[in-house]
């Protein structure tokens, strides 16, 4: 029994049991689910259904996002994003995807 222990001991001190700290397999960008990837615009996680009886139930008002396709000036090449509608009249305003994404921020080489 002390042979185990003493077995076990030497073991746990020589770092053979404890697993070692493995690299992140997780990029650097994050995955953003249903946000647009323009304005940012996320999901209402809040919003509430009022049923017959007065229950008050949680909901998620999801927002209507669309891949599209812009073509890029600066980058001469095709850019797809989701956006939100909101996005695409924004990005009708501003009159092309270099402009609004100067606006906002937005590095287009990345998509």
């Amino acid at each position: 029994m002390r042979v185990l222990i003493l077995l076990c001991l030497l073991a746990s001190v020589s770092g053979f049991f404890i697993p070692q700290s493995l690299p992140s397999t997780s990029s650097t960008a994050l995955s953003a689910g249903r946000v647009c990837q323009l304005l940012g615009k996320r999901p209402n996680r809040k919003a509430r259904v009022v049923t017959f009886s007065h229950k008050r139930i949680h909901k998620v008002q999801d927002i209507n996002l669309h891949k599209k396709t812009f073509q890029s000036d600066k980058l001469k090449r095709k850019v797809t994003l989701r956006l939100s509608t909101k996005g695409m009249k924004t990005v009708e305003k501003y009159g092309s995807i270099d402009a609004a994404a100067a606006k906002f921020g937005l590095d287009l080489s990345k998509f």
